[in-house]
């Protein structure tokens, strides 16, 4: 089995990397998800339209996304597994179990299976598939579709290096990606996953702030969301920790100072650990219902 530490070959990534444009991939699910990852494969991983067929129930969407991407669309799930050798499952936690149970002893072995279907487990996904099943489970998020998602990802007993390259390679088209062991997407949901969630709130109560000190509306909203994106950008990029870039803001009985002070006093990290903490004990409880 695949971990977090597990070094990859670096021949069998640049091989999965180049392989990847020769594969042929089914997507079930035409929803906001299933369409980003169509055009991540298409412009991101340079897949030919041609090797991509999408699945789904509604008409109308796949004849929209047949003439914006050129890529095979289908009602019917068998077809878009046929001859595939990657099947993405873009579909809804809730209707997996019936998507599954459509393609379950139809479903080429050496197909490469990955899931974005929140809380469900690789190992129900083996249990209805067949246990020889490669099977990759992944958990984006929502920036995903501007392509500044933050992508996790984690490996099947059955996976192999060059699965997890070709994983990586398609979710990078859309942003950031780490692998985490799967017994930690819980925690990943309930942070990366919902996180986009209390970050518009943080953003939308700084520009509120903003408009009752006297700047105008659309003015308080751009300081703000791009005060959030620089300093996110200075946590990523940069060899600082956030503690230390806080502390080359504060300055000795300055203003930054006396805003953290009324920050600590509204308990603001405190909060923002409790949501994570009640998202990720919400997400082990659906993902411990039966798809």
């Amino acid at each position: 089995m695949i971990g977090p530490g597990t070094l990859i070959c670096k021949e069998k990534i640049e091989a999965a990397i180049y392989m990847i444009q020769e594969k042929r991939i089914g997507i079930i699910g035409a929803g906001t998800m299933g369409e980003v990852l169509t055009k991540a494969l298409i412009s991101g991983c340079s897949v030919s339209p041609e090797h991509i067929t999408l699945a789904d129930i509604e008409g109308h969407r796949l004849e929209q996304l047949h003439a914006d991407y050129g890529i095979q669309t289908t009602t019917d799930n068998s077809r878009a597994i046929e001859g595939a050798d990657i099947l993405i499952l873009a579909v809804k936690p809730q209707i997996l179990g019936t998507v599954l149970n459509g393609i379950a002893g139809i479903l080429e072995t050496e197909t490469l299976v990955v899931s974005i279907a929140a809380g469900i487990a690789i190992v129900t996904i083996e249990e209805s598939l067949g246990p020889a099943h490669r099977v990759i489970r992944v958990m984006p998020n929502t920036p995903a579709m501007i392509g500044q998602g933050a992508t996790a990802i984690a490996a099947g007993r059955n996976a192999r290096e060059e699965d997890l390259a070709i994983v990586r390679r398609i979710f990078d088209a859309v942003g950031l990606t780490v692998t985490v062991d799967e017994d930690l997407m819980d925690a990943v949901t309930g942070l990366s996953g919902s996180g986009p969630a209390y970050g518009f709130i943080i953003i939308e109560a700084l520009a509120d702030a903003g408009v009752n000190m006297g700047l105008p509306r659309g003015i308080a909203l751009k300081l703000a969301s791009q005060t959030m994106l620089g300093a996110a950008q200075f946590c990523l990029n940069g060899d600082k920790t956030p503690s230390q870039l806080k502390d080359m803001v504060t300055s000795p009985g300055g203003t930054t100072i006396e805003g953290i002070k009324a920050l600590e006093r509204g308990r603001l990290r405190a909060t923002l650990m409790d949501a994570v903490e009640a998202a990720t004990n919400r997400s082990m409880a659906l993902g411990k219902k039966k798809p």
